[in-house]
């Protein structure tokens, strides 16, 4: 496979120092996925503009996070199951919740296990829900604006789970403590 440069904010190309200095600042370091992204500038602007975006929906800290954590679970992305697990373990997410999400499993609150199985559905099926799945996630206490929610998360995890297969991003130390691998896939 091609190596990929995981940049520094030194060697980014200009477009995306902003964005490399920005997360340095707010985390202390800058994640490897962003290192990665920004040899393409409009990629590492695009995910962290739409990911900004996404957590100004309608979904809770712990909604978004079963949306994101169970695409990256399906799509097999080790960093990202790994990151989100630091993430949500930081945004006050459940623990029962995030080790339900980390082994595929249902979780215990039936309004979230809908959330789950719905973002299960947009993923496997490539945005063909089949009537009875939209109108179970419906049913389950969501709206018409969560089911476009969900495909927007979605598409925030195509970004980055695609970018960390194709360059084989290292995990970040500060995500090591919580490191998740495809050993942890088993079927739900």
């Amino acid at each position: 496979m091609t190596d990929f440069t995981t940049h520094t904010i030194e060697s980014a190309p200009q477009a995306s120092k902003a964005i490399l200095q920005g997360a340095q600042n707010a985390l202390q370091f800058v994640p490897n996925l962003y290192a990665t992204m920004a040899e393409a500038p409009a990629l590492l602007e695009g995910y962290t503009t739409l990911a900004s975006i996404f957590d100004k929906t309608s979904f809770s800290e712990t909604e978004r996070q079963i949306i994101l954590m169970t695409n990256n679970r399906l799509n097999g992305c080790t960093y990202c199951m790994s990151a989100h697990t630091a993430l949500s373990q930081m945004g006050g997410v459940p623990a029962d919740v995030i080790e339900s999400l980390r082994a595929g499993t249902a979780i215990a609150d039936p309004k979230l296990e809908a959330l789950r199985q719905f973002a299960i559905v947009i993923n496997e099926s490539r945005g063909w829900p089949s009537d009875s799945d939209l109108q179970a996630f419906l049913n389950a206490g969501y709206t018409q604006q969560n089911v476009l929610e969900v495909i927007m998360g979605t598409a925030l995890k195509v970004l980055s789970n695609y970018t960390n297969h194709i360059a084989e991003t290292d995990l970040d130390d500060a995500f090591k403590p919580v490191e998740w691998t495809t050993a942890n896939l088993k079927a739900a």
